[in-house]
């Protein structure tokens, strides 16, 4: 199977690296995840430590695919792993893929890392692959993760009914959002200027 997204591939910012997801990252991810508040509107808890294996273990096996690829989200200032993204649902005959998966330790929720991982996966997919379309689904209920995907440019498109099963075997609607390949230069100004006003602001 062709793979749209070369294994190596790594992404460059001015905060944060995205490197791509190895076994010798799970160590350090899985401290991070300890922390309960992260995942308040997954649909599993990563803070269990098998949960977090699994659901790792399943994503480099789906890398391998080509259907996903993770990455971790290594700052650059504390220098340690702060966080995970990745692509999601690639389709490369549609020229399509969804950014999801994304989270971060609470101590850099509300700061420029968002914006950053956003910008550098955004840029990535439009400029380097080409795509026309970026999706990005979330929790119908967590509004701030609805307002972060609002504030980095995505247009709302409806909820997705019962979209996913939670661990815990309840119903999950999504909110779904997308961006596509000829809202991004205007899109792309907007999140420049928004990473500007939260490097400023930390300052």
């Amino acid at each position: 199977m062709a793979h749209w997204i070369d294994p190596r591939t790594k992404l460059t910012g001015h905060c944060v690296d995205l490197l791509p997801l190895t076994q010798n990252h799970f160590v350090e991810l899985e401290v991070v995840a300890h922390d309960k508040r992260i995942w308040e509107h997954y649909v599993y808890d990563g803070s269990n430590a098998d949960t977090f294996k699994n659901i790792f273990n399943s994503a480099l096996i789906d890398k391998e695919k080509g259907n996903q690829f993770p990455f971790v989200i290594f700052h650059k200032q504390v220098q340690r792993i702060i966080g995970s993204t990745r692509f999601l649902d690639i389709q490369l005959k549609h020229k399509k893929l969804e950014i999801g998966s994304t989270w971060i330790h609470p101590d850099y929720w509300a700061t420029e890392v968002n914006f950053e991982c956003k910008l550098l996966l955004l840029e990535f997919c439009f400029h380097n692959l080409k795509a026309v379309r970026v999706q990005l689904k979330t929790d119908e209920n967590n509004l701030r993760s609805r307002r972060a995907i609002e504030k980095i440019g995505g247009r709302f498109e409806g909820i997705i009914r019962h979209d996913m099963i939670r661990d815990n075997q309840t119903k999950r609607n999504s909110a779904c959002y997308s961006i596509i390949d000829d809202e991004w230069s205007k899109v792309k100004l907007k999140l420049i200027a928004r990473l500007e006003e939260k490097r400023v602001a930390r300052k």
